[in-house]
């Protein structure tokens, strides 16, 4: 039986390759689309309309449109640090009352 962290890469192998399909990257859209299935919240919490672009542009280091596993293993780890500093920071503040 795999373990939670086993699971969780799983996880993000599976819903990457979801979203890649058989080209094995994603496109800005794709991206697009695993955004607002992924990650409905975040996007609905940004106030600028060219957040995708901004973040198609940061990954995409290569500039050929083309976000491979790598990249988009880094956005998910970009969005869990910073999931993590607002968890820390809420339970610090939770535990101050």
């Amino acid at each position: 039986m795999p373990s939670q962290m086993e699971h969780a890469m799983e996880t993000m192998m599976f819903t990457f390759h979801k979203f890649a399909g058989d080209k094995g990257y994603l496109t800005k859209e794709d991206l697009q689309v695993f955004m607002e299935k992924e990650f409905a919240g975040f996007l609905k919490n940004q106030k600028d309309p060219l957040t995708m672009d901004k973040i198609m542009k940061d990954l995409d280091q290569c500039r050929d449109g083309k976000l491979g596993f790598q990249r988009f293993f880094s956005l998910i780890t970009g969005l869990t640090i910073a999931c993590n500093d607002y968890f820390v920071a809420h339970m610090k503040q939770k535990g101050k009352k």
